[in-house]
């Protein structure tokens, strides 16, 4: 086959397996399976030059700097990174990487895969991907349906015809089946004519963009105005916010594949997992004798296939069945398994109030690094701060805070006023209230130290910025 353009969706922010991904950090950022992000191993699936070419993400515009090294340290940093300044669900997500695409190769076929999914046999995908490839290039719309080993309630299905193309390994596409109850999910296992949905796609660019063009005119021209207006913003490509504001929000499920007629499926049989949930985690990993995934922090005594793992407080389960249980430094959750599709409900009712833990963890990454508060109080609070090696904070100052930099190890390049102090080990520097100040890390290895702020108001907001390698305002 011919090389294929993948493109990575990345704008999803994995709800149901709060508290562990939140809307500032989510679960195609984490590390929840091995030792690389889900990110990283969707990039890894398509990382071969001979059958890809270079890597497309469309992402949300506040987490492009962790996207960027996730992706350099598996080496691929030479991925575009699509920049949406509002979510807007997969079908315009999608229409941006056609047109940007077709540029350069106006044959182009499309991979399109969310970025938090698991595939346990990549092999066995890239064969799935060669039937598709046939198809894609007789200008059909091609789903990778999943062969079902259990009535799942939590995924989409597809009904399954006879073949297409005059190609068996090809089928026509007979319907879709959003979710559906568990006794009507038995009959499509027993059945064998339904596949559940992967969420994955391969699509010609072109003959997509012309059925975008026949069925949704408005979004598809949205698109293209973000896209003329878009502009350079460091090794990002940032789409315009006024004119793909004006898209429509929608799956690609709903936008195109239900209402063509150019769809078809390839039936698959390779591992798959949108790991949605907390008991399709449990499901994947490894138990102990007792059935119970135990990770972290936590210690069971005859807890029955429980999911357990902590990256905060020590976790103890005593006698109890079925439970997952999840804790982070800033949040608990219990649940049981039967329940944890409904997680969301719970992140909803915390929004509804307010609450910050809804979307936002307790670490606050930035490009330069990540800080993490550790006491708050009347009038002052404490922080973590680690800066990598090489990088640098703006060069700043506030109107309502004062700070004290207490260097835990490392080396501190610090900018105060009109002098340069560099600071190591055990040593520490006063930063005044309204004096213009930077944080740097001139060495090798990795900065950690205390800050504590003291004044009238420690918002993020009471900061002005005078340069920024970043390029943020």
């Amino acid at each position: 086959m011919g090389k294929i353009t993948p493109v990575l969706l990345s704008g999803g922010t994995g709800s149901r397996l709060w508290p562990l991904s939140r809307q500032s950090y989510p679960k195609q950022l984490l590390s929840l399976i091995e030792d690389e992000t889900l990110l990283q191993q969707t990039a890894r699936r398509v990382a071969d030059k001979a059958l890809f070419s270079e890597l497309i993400v469309v992402a949300n515009a506040d987490h492009r700097f962790v996207i960027a090294e996730q992706l350099r340290a598996i080496g691929m940093e030479r991925s575009q990174i699509v920049l949406e300044p509002v979510g807007r669900n997969t079908a315009p997500a999608a229409a941006v990487a056609a047109l940007l695409a077709t540029r350069n190769d106006p044959e182009a076929i499309l991979l399109l895969m969310p970025a938090d999914h698991s595939i346990g046999n990549v092999d066995a995908f890239h064969l799935a991907l060669q039937t598709g490839c046939k198809a894609a290039r007789n200008d059909s719309f091609v789903l990778f349906g999943i062969k079902p080993t259990t009535p799942a309630t939590g995924y989409g299905y597809i009904h399954v015809g006879g073949p297409a193309l005059e190609n068996f390994d090809i089928r026509q596409v007979l319907g879709f089946v959003e979710k559906p109850d568990l006794a009507t999910a038995e009959s499509y296992l027993k059945s064998g004519d339904y596949a559940w949905n992967s969420g994955i796609f391969m699509l010609p660019a072109q003959r997509f963009l012309d059925e975008l063009n026949r069925l949704e005119p408005d979004m598809l021209k949205a698109c293209k105005k973000a896209i003329a207006a878009a502009r350079t913003d460091l090794d990002f490509l940032r789409l315009d916010a006024d004119a793909f504001a004006q898209a429509r929000d929608i799956s690609i499920d709903y936008a195109i594949m239900e209402r063509t007629e150019n769809a078809v499926v390839v039936p698959s049989s390779f591992p798959w997992s949108d790991i949605g949930t907390w008991s399709a985690l449990w499901e994947m990993e490894s138990k102990n004798d007792e059935g119970s995934v135990v990770l972290g922090e936590a210690v069971a005594i005859g807890a029955k296939d429980c999911y357990i793992r902590s990256e905060g407080p020590l976790v103890a389960a005593l006698g109890v069945e079925n439970l997952v249980i999840v804790a982070t430094p800033d949040a608990v959750l219990v649940t049981t398994k039967e329940h944890d599709q409904d997680v969301k409900l719970l992140v909803d009712r915390l929004k509804a109030t307010g609450h910050e833990a809804a979307t936002q963890t307790m670490r606050v990454h930035r490009p330069w690094g990540f800080y993490q508060q550790v006491h708050y109080g009347e009038r002052f609070q404490v922080k973590r701060i680690t800066v990598k090696p090489g990088a640098k904070l703006s060069l700043q100052k506030h109107f309502h805070r004062a700070e004290h930099w207490i260097v835990v190890n490392g080396t501190a390049l610090v900018t105060r006023d009109n002098e340069q102090i560099l600071l190591r080990e055990n040593e520490s520097a006063y930063l005044p209230l309204g004096c213009v100040h930077r944080l740097e890390n001139p060495g090798h290895l990795p900065l950690n130290l205390i800050e504590v702020q003291s004044g009238a108001y420690l918002g993020e907001d009471d900061i002005v910025r005078f340069e920024d390698v970043y390029a943020r305002v």
